[in-house]
């Protein structure tokens, strides 16, 4: 039995700056756009939470940037019960699927087969604007 390979697909950062818009990408410094993306949230304890969020989107960097505060409200008020780190943002899925997911037509294994996970999850530390001493 051979497992099938899994389907990569984006790059992610998950924004936790409530400050912080990134109306620019912190890689390549292009101005992001604003996508609609299906994505698969794993909750503890083995549970799949598919999310349609606006979130900011690079071109050149394939990068999707979504914000960490906007993503815990939204599983706050779906599950109450959920503590504040007990989620990962695994990938995306096709619109069709995120369909089918919400009206309960496609079980979770289904989902997770289905899904396109990230290709590279980054991190990025922003640097208040500001005069700084020259480095040497």
């Amino acid at each position: 039995m051979t497992k099938k390979k899994q389907k990569k697909r984006h790059k992610f950062f998950l924004n936790p700056y409530s400050d912080c818009g990134f109306t620019k990408c912190p890689k390549c410094d292009a101005k992001t756009k604003i996508r609609k993306y299906p994505l698969v949230i794993h909750v503890e304890p083995k549970q799949i939470f598919l999310l349609n969020k606006k979130c900011k989107y690079c071109v050149n960097c394939d990068l999707i940037i979504a914000k960490k505060q906007e993503i815990e409200s939204f599983l706050a008020l779906a599950l109450p019960q959920l503590s504040k780190n007990d989620y990962l943002v695994m990938g995306t899925v096709e619109r069709k699927d995120w369909v089918l997911g919400n009206k309960g037509s496609l079980p979770p294994s289904e989902i997770i087969e289905r899904m396109y996970v990230f290709k590279d999850v980054w991190d990025f530390e922003v640097i208040p604007a500001g005069w700084y001493p020259a480095e040497d």
